[in-house]
Formats: structure tokens, C-alpha cells, sequence
């Protein structure tokens, strides 16, 4: 079976641009001039360069600072290699660009769930000298597992340490985390890609290093990308309640017809869902998902083009066969109750077609 209109289900990867993002985007662009220039077209575009900060602010309720950045791979740069702190700590379930700038960390234990333990965190972080940053998912990009920041936010708290939260898949949808450090990438939520943010409590535990952005980052802002993103977040988030429906009749249903579902006890975000198709290797999935009309993806688009299996499911304890068979689907604003009813009875004609082989 094959769609007349193709059923887009990766909005983990990217979400397509809201319209209010498209249009002050624009505005951007008949407006721009250098912020930091000193000249009147400057200072203007510098005026609506601190109007959007304030309004990003508020619209995610931050009180702390705001160095804008080409998206969230360049805030987690800066959150981890300009960081004063002297020991680094991150899950083997992080984002492989987490796992590539924090390289030497110590890595923290998961459960099956892909859950780090806050008394285990407590154990390794008293034990160590000097000060020391933990780096950690609000919501992991490959199964939706949500990590109890609260919790681990009270063990950095009383260890002296600093919690740095990758909010990627969780801004824009829910509350942030009380952490000190969070990054975001407007092309998660309805910006444009290529523009981001770090948010930080306290600048003091940031080594500066360019021009820009209080001398935290170097380069010319990108004024129109960040009119576009402030839009977006600006933007009601409340379809998020249809999602968390229409993800648990997807669970609901893959489970039913003989699918495995990832991180089924952990606490998800409604907006991810990470499926086993017993026997069924992911590529081949992906392949007859894509020729019947339908894009998913397995585990990360950043590298679900590779042959490798997944980290994060090796991390959790899942064999590689297994792992290899797992593919992510994303809800997103505008997905429909026929989406998912299509998907699904898809999803049961190549497991049937499979078995039947």
C-alpha cells in the first residue's frame, strides 16, 4: 500500500517551519544590519537583537543569560570546551555529538531504561576533587526516555557541581529543567535550522572566547534566523496533548500486533516512539516504509545512514541483532489520527509480508 501524500514521522530529525517563523524570518531580512556595528542601521538591528533575547526568555521562562549559536551542536561545543569545571560526567545515551565534544568523561551507568541513577551519580561525585560538570538529556532523541533532571538537579546541587541539560528534543514542548546550562536548536520546534541557543544561569562558569555574544562566541549574529526561532517558541505547544493520544494508541497497537516497544516502563515524551520489528532488520523497514509513502527513521538521523548500531540501545542492554531491528517514529504538530492508523497498518503488512517469507 502506498500513500497519494507522503506521512512525514520524523519530526525528532527536523520539523518543517511555522509560518510565523517564515514570516519573521523575513522581517529579519528587511531589517538587518550587523548588531554590532556602530551605526544607526546597526544599532537598530542590535535594539531587535535584545528584544528577541527578552522575548526567548520569557517565552521559555529563563531568568538566566542567552548566547545565541548556529544550533544546539554549537551550544553543546561551548557547554563542554569552555566549561571551567574540571571533571566531566555524561551518560552512554547521549546524543553522539555530547559523546564526541566530552570525550574523557567518565561515562555514567544506565539502567535497562536508559535511566541514570541520581545515587549513583552522588557516589562518583563525591569521590572525585574539584568541580564538575554532568552532561545529561532532558528527553533521549532515539526512544523518548525522559531522565528525572529534578532529581539529578538536587544531587548537582548539594555535590557543588554543574548540570549541563541537551533540551534539543524537549524545548518548545515542555518546561526546562532547573539546570545550569541548556541547550536548544530551533529546527526541533519550528525555526529554521542552523540557529540555536545556550541558555546559561551564570556566565562565571564559562571560559569567554570570542566577539560576540558577551564574548562567548565569535561570529556575526544571524538576526533573521533568530526573529524565526523566537516565533516558533513563541508558538502554542498545545497539540502536545493530541500527540500523547496518538502515541499511546501507536504502543498500543505495535504491541498487539507481536512489535517491541523501547523503554515501554520508562517516562517518554509523547512525541517519540522507538519500535522492535522482531526479525525485520531496520534497513529493510525503512526501505519499504519510504516506497509505500511513509518517513521514519532508525534511531538518530544523524547516523542512521551508517551500518552501526545504535549506542544508546547497546547502552540500555539490547543485543545487536535486536538493536538493529528498532526504528524511531516521531509525532509532530500536524500529524493525524490517519497518519497513524496508516502507519500502523503498514507497519502490520511488513511484519506480516516478513513472517510469511
Amino acid at each position: 500500500m502506498s500513500q497519494t501524500k507522503r506521512i512525514y514521522l520524523d519530526y525528532a530529525a527536523t520539523v518543517p517551519m511555522l509560518d510565523v517563523a517564515r514570516e519573521a524570518c523575513l522581517q529579519g531580512f528587511d531589517q538587518w544590519a550587523n548588531p554590532s556595528s556602530p551605526h544607526a542601521d546597526g544599532r537598530a538591528a542590535g535594539a531587535m537583537l535584545e528584544t528577541a533575547r527578552q522575548r526567548l526568555k520569557s517565552a521559555l521562562d529563563w531568568d538566566g543569560d542567552v548566547i545565541f549559536t548556529s544550533g544546539a551542536s554549537e551550544a553543546i561545543r561551548i557547554a563542554l570546551k569552555q566549561t571551567k569545571p574540571v571533571r566531566q560526567f555524561v551518560s552512554p545515551v547521549e546524543h553522539d555529538v555530547v559523546l564526541r565534544f566530552a570525550q574523557g568523561a567518565t561515562v555514567l551507568p544506565v539502567d535497562a531504561n536508559g535511566l541514570v541513577s541520581p545515587a549513583q551519580l552522588d557516589d562518583l561525585l563525591k569521590d572525585g576533587e574539584g568541580q564538575a560538570l554532568v552532561a545529561l538529556q532532558s528527553v533521549n532523541n532515539e526512544t523518548g526516555v525522559m531522565q528525572d533532571l529534578d532529581a539529578i538537579n538536587k544531587v548537582t546541587r548539594e555535590r557543588g557541581a554543574v548540570l549541563f541539560a541537551d533540551c534539543a528534543q524537549s524545548a518548545g514542548k515542555l518546561p526546562l529543567p532547573d539546570a545550569d546550562l541548556i541547550a536548544i536548536g530551533a529546527h526541533k520546534f519550528g525555526g529554521p535550522p542552523g540557529i540555536g541557543a545556550l541558555l546559561v544561569k551564570d556566565l562565571s562558569v564559562l571560559h569567554a572566547s570570542g566577539g560576540q555574544e558577551q564574548g562567548y562566541r565569535s561570529g556575526t549574529q544571524n538576526l533573521p534566523y533568530i526573529m524565526a526561532m523566537i516565533a516558533a517558541l513563541e508558538a502554542p505547544a498545545s497539540w502536545m496533548e493530541r500527540a500523547a493520544e496518538l502515541r499511546t494508541d501507536l504502543d498500543e497497537a505495535i504491541k498487539a500486533a507481536g512489535g517491541v516497544i523501547i523503554a515501554e516502563e520508562a517516562p517518554r515524551i509523547a512525541t517519540i516512539g522507538s519500535y522492535r520489528m522482531p526479525g525485520v532488520a531496520a534497513n529493510t523497514q525503512l526501505i519499504r516504509f519510504d516506497m509505500a509513502g511513509f518517513s521514519v527513521s532508525a534511531g538518530s538521523a544523524c547516523s542512521s545512514g551508517t551500518l552501526k548500531p545504535s549506542h544508546v540501545l547497546g547502552a540500555m542492554g539490547i543485543d545487536e541483532k535486536s538493536a538493529r531491528e528498532v526504528i524511531r517514529v516521531s509525532i509532530g504538530r500536524d500529524t493525524t489520527r490517519s497518519d497513524i492508523d496508516a502507519f500502523i497498518e503498514q507497519w502490520k503488512s511488513i511484519f506480516q509480508a516478513a513472517k510469511g517469507a
